[in-house]
């Protein structure tokens, strides 16, 4: 059985099964990424419930592994030379995912690159451009009376859509036929962006046809529709 006791995270949200990668996390877009991703490769995995609406990211223990204070966050107890690693930022650990079970990342060098641009595209632009939208638009930012911050992270997130819409024209996914890393680390921020924060009609959603239907498809894939859910609320039945 795996050793967990280096690690002081696992000390708030004990291993029930410590020889299992260990996923700290809440289904934000960023948290359901990894969530998602176990799923489709059919890893082994605890998930554990990071509450982050009463702080718990930024206590001592999560600190201790994730430094920058977000979710998600994982320890792999059957890390690289057969030792646990403990990993944070969505992007990283999506990467360590791929290439340690060779999959949703392309063998060919020049595709598996062009494949992790586009993971950075998400980290870079799309992340952060919708997030702003979502607090200026649904949350304490909508209280603002300048709406100039609103606008500029609204104009910025239809021009990121219009970049995604012209490479998914004449494409299942991001990668041609090959659904990847770069879907999964894209589809949660779409989903977020005319779903919970509400703000379809404000980006003009519905003119950037291509996203709409790559959306429909990633949202239809099975191990999507499971890992947006999780991790559980504690108090979920």
């Amino acid at each position: 059985m795996a050793d967990l006791s280096a690690f002081p995270i696992a000390t708030r949200w004990p291993a029930k099964h410590p020889d299992q990668i260990q996923l700290y996390s809440a289904t934000t877009p960023n948290g359901v990424k990894i969530s998602i991703a176990l799923e489709e490769l059919g890893l082994p995995y605890e998930p554990h419930w990071v509450n982050i609406g009463q702080n718990e990211s930024w206590t001592p223990e999560f600190l201790s592994l994730n430094p920058n204070g977000k979710i998600p966050a994982i320890i792999d107890p059957n890390g690289p030379d057969g030792k646990p690693i403990g990993l944070f930022e969505s992007g990283a650990i999506l990467l360590y995912l791929a290439e340690k079970t060779g999959l949703l990342m392309p063998v060919d060098a020049a595709r598996r690159y062009e494949t992790i641009q586009w993971v950075f595209f998400q980290m870079a632009s799309i992340g952060p451009m919708f997030g702003q939208v979502g607090f200026f638009h649904k949350f304490a930012g909508r209280e603002i009376a300048d709406k100039r911050p609103l606008e500029r992270y609204r104009d910025e997130s239809k021009r990121l859509l219009g970049v995604l819409d012209i490479r998914l024209k004449g494409r299942k996914w991001i990668m041609g036929n090959d659904y990847t890393i770069a879907d999964i680390s894209l589809l949660g921020w779409v989903r977020n962006l005319i779903g919970f924060y509400e703000a379809r009609e404000l980006v003009g959603f519905d003119d950037f046809t291509n996203v709409g239907t790559w959306l429909e498809r990633g949202l239809a894939r099975p191990a999507v529709q499971k890992g947006l859910t999780i991790p559980a609320k504690p108090d979920a039945s």
